[in-house]
């Protein structure tokens, strides 16, 4: 089993950061990519930042230049800094890990932590 849990979510205005973690924990599994989600009000969820299985980043548009993911392996935990934020960042930040039991690949998502950003 796999388990996320996000936090760091909030209400902020416009132009202010926020910085979102997912400490995660994994029992028999191996977690092969690891990568935030959101999901703003109405629409499909879309990858935001990830890291993917060789380690290298990857980031939606949008956020480029904004948002910047990192990790504390020792801590287990990836984080999210967002920085000049927008009224259109608004949404549900989810974790999304992509493990591995034997040749079996699974997917693992958080509950999620609510980002508001006001204009």
């Amino acid at each position: 089993q796999v388990q996320l849990v996000e936090s760091g979510g909030g209400l902020v205005q416009a132009g202010e950061s926020l910085r979102l973690s997912c400490v995660v924990s994994s029992i028999d599994f191996t977690v092969n990519a690891i990568g935030w989600y959101r999901q703003p009000p109405g629409k499909e969820r879309e990858l935001v930042a990830g890291f993917n299985g060789d380690g290298r980043t990857n980031y939606v548009d949008a956020v480029k230049g904004r948002f910047t993911i990192s990790r504390d392996n020792a801590k287990n935990t990836v984080y999210l800094q967002m920085n000049s934020l927008k009224p259109e960042d608004t949404a549900v930040y989810y974790c999304r890990a992509e493990a591995r039991l034997g040749s079996t690949g699974y997917y693992f998502w958080g509950q999620g932590t609510q980002v508001t950003v006001s204009s």
